[in-house]
């Protein structure tokens, strides 16, 4: 029994030592340059959401209208990190809408119920996120 062990192993082992090896093609589904540019663009556009809340609780406006409300606006930019993507995608809209809003920065601009909603869901969005 050994021996015709020996006799079936050892043509088997000198096949499979001498046949090439199979190579995975060099094609792929997506170019490893397409992912890196598209996770450069998701980088990217969080930055710039994260960007568009820190520029709206930097106002002047939205900070009395939170400092009324009782809101603490320095918790809720701290936590502008922390933040998931989805949840950072829709306070940054909320965001830009303040920040179109208010753009010019004129001193006796009426906000209008529209933005003071708009600006308490951006800090409540907040800062229901970070916990």
């Amino acid at each position: 029994m050994r021996t015709m062990t020996t006799l079936l192993s050892a043509p088997l082992i000198l096949i499979l030592g001498l046949a090439t090896p199979l190579r995975a093609e060099d094609r792929h589904a997506v170019s490893p340059s397409a992912i890196a540019a598209e996770v450069t663009n998701h980088a990217a556009t969080l930055d710039a959401d994260r960007d568009a809340i820190r520029e709206a609780l930097n106002r002047p406006e939205v900070r009395a209208v939170a400092e009324r409300t009782g809101i603490d606006i320095d918790r809720a930019a701290a936590s502008i990190d922390h933040l998931d993507s989805s949840t950072l995608a829709r306070a940054a809209a909320s965001a830009r809408q303040v920040n179109a809003a208010l753009v010019g920065g004129a001193n006796t601009i009426t906000i209008s119920t529209t933005t003071i909603i708009i600006v308490l869901l951006l800090i409540i969005l907040i800062l229901v996120a970070a916990h």
